[in-house]
């Protein structure tokens, strides 16, 4: 069976004259659009007409880059912000140690200061850590036998007396607080010149003024130094403030409480002063009687052995 176009499709000129016919028309419009800009109008005309096609067209490639981007933007802002968290931290741990360097270095000028002013030669050391007895109050301290602390040595900060060294090793060497319950020191009250001595007083962290009469010249606020009687520790330290002074007609001696000037909470080096007895020696029994005449010769002692025969 043949198929073939209605009578409608049939009439006209040929095919190839149409194609040539439209053909030659484009060309020429494309001269004369191209010499004399006719068609510039209808272009614009028909690019306003789809541009909606055109944005409905790319919306969803656009749509997709955006998305891409923003999951993109995302990832590098979470990067950075814990890049940046890092560094923080870093800076924040920098700050904190800058401000511990700053408060030690501050701490040793203070010893710097207080070594110039003592009489006696003194040796810097760093607190390492706090006796491990709960009932004693001691620390440890860097310095040992091998840098010349020997055992008796004052121990003392830029406040104050803090203890005595009580024994010593190569590297290290222990020191007994003030406040520890078998320690005691001579003080002096700055105000009138009274003597008394001071112990500690245990985990109260206080020293005691014992054995004061009821009725002694102290009263709180007093200002307690070193006597310097017992050859150990230095004439005029500061050691306490007394902080309560209790009397009972019942009693003959007060109950003085007092504060230490110097602790060891509030800072990590201390001074080790030389050890050296300042104590004038004790008289010889011959100086106690009537001195010997120029000349006059001594009468040798009889032996026991001699006197039992």
């Amino acid at each position: 069976m043949e198929h073939s176009p209605p009578p409608f499709f049939k009439r006209g000129p040929a095919p190839l004259v149409r194609l040539a016919f439209f053909a030659s028309l484009s060309l020429a419009l494309l001269v004369l659009d191209a010499r004399f800009r006719y068609a510039e109008g209808l272009r614009s005309a028909l690019a306003l007409a789809i541009h909606p096609l055109q944005i409905a067209a790319t919306a969803p490639v656009e749509l997709a880059l955006r998305a891409a981007g923003y999951f993109a933007d995302q990832a590098r802002l979470r990067e950075e912000n814990a890049r940046l968290q890092a560094r923080l931290v870093e800076a924040s741990v920098a700050a904190q140690r800058a401000e511990a360097f700053a408060a030690e270095l501050a701490e040793l000028r203070r010893l710097a200061g207080a070594a110039e002013r003592l009489p006696v030669e003194a040796t810097a050391a760093e607190i390492l850590y706090h006796g491990r007895d709960p009932y004693a109050r001691k620390v440890v301290i860097g310095r040992g036998a091998r840098d010349g602390v020997k055992p008796g040595a004052p121990v003392v900060n830029e406040s104050g007396v803090l203890g005595q060294v009580t024994r010593v090793h190569a590297l290290a060497a222990e020191v007994t607080l003030l406040t520890d319950k078998d320690q005691a020191i001579p003080v002096q009250v700055v105000r009138n010149g009274l003597r008394a001595v001071a112990f500690g007083a245990g985990a109260s962290g206080l020293l005691e003024l014992r054995f004061l009469a009821a009725n002694a010249e102290i009263q709180a606020g007093d200002r307690l130094v070193t006597s310097g009687l017992d050859g150990t520790y230095p004439a005029g330290l500061a050691v306490a403030t007394v902080a309560r002074v209790e009397r009972d007609a019942a009693d003959a001696f007060a109950r003085i409480l007092c504060q230490p000037a110097a602790s060891v909470d509030a800072g990590r080096y201390v001074l080790v002063l030389g050890h050296e007895t300042r104590l004038a020696p004790y008289p010889e029994d011959d100086a106690a009687g009537a001195p010997e005449r120029r000349g006059a010769k001594k009468k040798p002692r009889r032996r026991e052995s001699d006197a039992a025969r």
